[in-house]
């Protein structure tokens, strides 16, 4: 055991190490069918006999997922086997996130299948990208694969992607300007995340959009390109990538991990709830977490060994007998579900008003609220989902205030805590000058203190021949949230949410070259002819 891996352990409150020996062997050579050979270490825990096997396959060094996180499974009864994908860590061939990952996983089960330390009892975890490396292989694995554990991830990369049908540009540059420097030495590496929010900000605004990653690191990366060539969902390149039709077949018991701010979210909980209306019995906790803090990747080892020594080792010590645990914000409290969303919430509809209002009565006649979006002055993003550390993004409301291009629709303070748990739907119906544009809802929570909670939020970029005139629905992120007695209930519409999302310019032209911009002259309307709302998921308080 090293003092690493035992601090690691410490942290993360993990049971008592099997073995403190464990053996590395470094650079296995794994072949892959076109010749390209990707490298492996491999943990084996001494002196234990023969143990199932964990697979983590990462395109990260091993400072940021690897190397102390192999050995600290291995100390608790596993082999452990960690893949370095295409162009990275001495592996060979081009790197191109996603696409290549479920042929290069089956090429590594031939290959384990093969080594005489492998039992024939497999179990795979990770997060995030490690995440989507195991749905790429799971409806495939066969029998071998007996446990996964899928953390703050998703098993289709466009969705991670375009939420919306949106560009998730802040957090991809951000991951597009980590992963090329994460090889440089300790120092440079940090100076380059840290020290680079200018250059990231700048790529953000710069078009056309297929340049920017050169403005971020100063290089060109292929598959920046690639992503933004293939905007469309329909789009069959995707489909190397899109592994969402296989989770339904996927009978290896699962333990699914994420936090209410984390990115993928919306994406994890529909795989959660693929699996669970296929038959299954998949495990769910989301926590008050975003995506890179370290309680979410505590938790998640913790809950992830757990879960793999329950079903590898038979060892239940440690596993809950709750399917579902969330984080109920605002009560801040945990809570046991069967099942997320939960059966007993009904939705409860609260209707925009004329004068700013937010209501559950119809609304009255009143005259549609208009603003004007303009993407070379884009309505910016508040910080209350998730960002890669070095933003230039400035915190809370501020960015918000004195703005004319949101509109802004508050509750009168509540009687009683309203339980909010689900996932929050907005209805609005919405008038643009242009034929493509994007509309932005976000949910908050004002205290009476005046200070506001950020709960939920989500875009949605609309498309039509014609100048949009329509009814749009909008799924929210997922949420669990209180509304305390005498809090009120907050809704706010733009056309943007910089750079959270990509500007929309308004022009429908392809986001890799585009360049004009148009401004949009948008309306939402809240009458009793056209109304609007946002209806919320409420559970009986207790």
């Amino acid at each position: 055991m090293s003092i690493t891996s035992a601090l690691m352990a410490r942290q993360a409150k993990l049971p008592t190490a099997e073995t403190r020996n464990v053996s590395v062997e470094r650079d296995l050579r794994i072949p892959m069918p076109d010749g390209v050979v990707l490298l492996a270490d491999h943990y084996a825990p001494q002196g234990l006999g023969d143990r199932p096997t964990i697979l983590v396959r990462s395109v990260y060094t091993d400072r940021t997922k690897g190397g102390v996180v192999g050995r600290v499974i291995a100390e608790r009864g596993f082999h452990v086997l960690i893949v370095s994908g295409r162009g990275v860590c001495g592996s060979g061939g081009r790197l191109t996130p996603f696409v290549c990952e479920h042929d290069d996983g089956l090429a590594v089960l031939a290959w384990l299948k093969k080594q005489d330390w492998f039992t024939g009892q497999l179990g795979t975890t990770g997060s995030s990208y490690l995440g989507f490396t195991q749905w790429a292989i799971a409806a495939e694995a066969g029998p071998i694969l007996q446990a996964m554990t899928t953390q703050a991830t998703s098993s289709d990369f466009r969705s991670m992607l375009y939420p919306g049908d949106a560009l998730s540009l802040e957090i991809f540059l951000g991951w597009l300007s980590m992963v090329h420097n994460q090889e440089k030495p300790m120092t440079a590496f940090l100076a380059a995340i840290l020290h680079g929010a200018n250059k990231r900000a700048a790529a953000a605004r710069h078009l056309p959009l297929a340049d920017a990653d050169t403005v971020a690191t100063g290089a060109p990366a292929p598959y920046w390109r690639e992503w933004l060539d293939h905007q469309s969902a329909d789009d069959v390149w995707w489909s190397s990538s899109d592994h969402r039709h296989t989770v339904a077949d996927v009978t290896a018991p699962n333990h699914l991990i994420s936090g209410w701010r984390d990115f993928m979210l919306p994406a994890l909980v529909r795989d959660y709830r693929t699996l669970h209306q296929a038959g299954r019995r998949p495990y769910l906790t989301i926590g008050p977490w975003h995506h890179w803090q370290t309680e979410l990747s505590m938790t998640a080892m913790r809950e992830g060994i757990a879960w793999l020594r329950a079903h590898l080792l038979k060892d239940h010590d440690g596993l809950r007998e709750a399917p579902v645990r969330i984080y109920i914000q605002g009560a801040e409290e945990w809570r046991d579900l069967p099942v997320y969303p939960p059966a007993e919430a009904r939705p409860q509809r609260w209707h925009l008003q004329g004068g700013g209002g937010l209501a559950t009565t119809t609304p009255t006649a009143s005259a549609p609220d208009r603003y004007r979006y303009d993407p070379a002055d884009p309505t910016p993003a508040v910080l209350g989902m998730p960002r890669l550390m070095g933003s230039t993004r400035k915190s809370g409301e501020q960015v918000l205030a004195g703005r004319d291009d949101v509109l802004t629709y508050t509750g009168t303070p509540l009687p009683a805590d309203l339980d909010v748990i689900g996932i929050p739907v907005a209805e609005l119906s919405v008038t643009s000058s242009l034929t493509y544009t994007d509309f932005y809802v976000r949910l908050c929570d004002v205290a009476p203190s005046g200070k506001v909670t950020h709960v939920s939020e989500a875009l949605r970029r609309v498309t039509g021949d014609q100048p949009i005139d329509t009814l749009i629905t909008i799924e929210l992120w997922p949420t669990a949230h209180r509304f305390k007695q005498g809090h009120r209930i907050r809704m706010q519409v733009a056309s943007g949410a910089f750079p959270r999302w990509d500007r929309n310019l308004g022009t429908g032209e392809p986001i890799a070259t585009a360049t004009a911009m148009r401004i949009a002259d948008q309306q939402v309307h809240h009458d009793p002819a056209r109304p609007s709302a946002i209806v919320l998921p409420v559970m009986a308080t207790t």
